[in-house]
């Protein structure tokens, strides 16, 4: 039974990913899942549910395990929980049929539908963007303390810029495709910006 229930999560999410919350209709679910609507519903009272599901499952939980940190860290373990969360997340996209096909328009879709439409999920979203923002800010700052990174710089902003690397992908460009190295080697750029020179440590 509960492998039945994780097949429904996954395929649902699959099919999200490949053509959009708005554009899956409860057909498009039984069809991919070979699944009678009495089952669907067994498991799921409505597709409102089931994304939730997806969500807790796919981004959510990911992240809430990634950002639990100790309060005392440098950047580069901060850089390497973040690696560690797009791996997650790579990977649970990967076990998807059609994985190749997923790009960034609709994966951007899901979590904007989800948010508008369930305040819940949107609240532990921004908790966890607060939390994560805060441990950039830690991280800047330890390293400031160990001579690693530069003083002059706006520490405030440079937190920003870290938290919203994984928000750089151009929702506008339909066709492009998920690119986790891109992301990674976007934290790795900017922490070589900030830090200072090696002739003047």
């Amino acid at each position: 039974m509960k492998d039945r229930r994780e097949y429904i999560i996954t395929k649902a999410m699959e099919l999200y990913c490949l053509q959009g919350y708005n554009d899956t209709s409860i057909t498009d679910l039984q069809n991919a899942l070979d699944m009678g609507r009495g089952t669907l519903y067994y498991y799921f009272k409505d597709q409102d549910e089931l994304l939730q599901t997806c969500m807790e499952r796919y981004f959510l939980q990911p992240k809430q395990d990634a950002l639990q940190l100790p309060d005392t860290l440098s950047m580069t373990e901060m850089i390497d929980a973040m690696d560690r969360y797009l791996d997650s997340l790579q990977q649970a996209l990967m076990t998807f049929d059609n994985w190749q096909k997923i790009n960034t328009s609709n994966v951007n879709n899901i979590m904007f539908t989800a948010y508008t439409r369930f305040p819940s999920l949107r609240r532990k979203a921004q908790r966890l963007a607060l939390k994560e923002l805060d441990l950039w800010r830690k991280a800047i700052r330890y390293d400031q303390r160990m001579g690693i990174v530069r003083y002059d710089i706006d520490t405030e902003l440079t937190a920003i810029m870290f938290a919203h690397i994984k928000n750089s992908y151009d929702s506008g460009l339909s066709g492009a495709k998920m690119d986790f190295n891109l992301l990674k080697n976007t934290y790795k750029g900017l922490y070589k910006l900030i830090k200072v020179p090696k002739n003047a440590e």
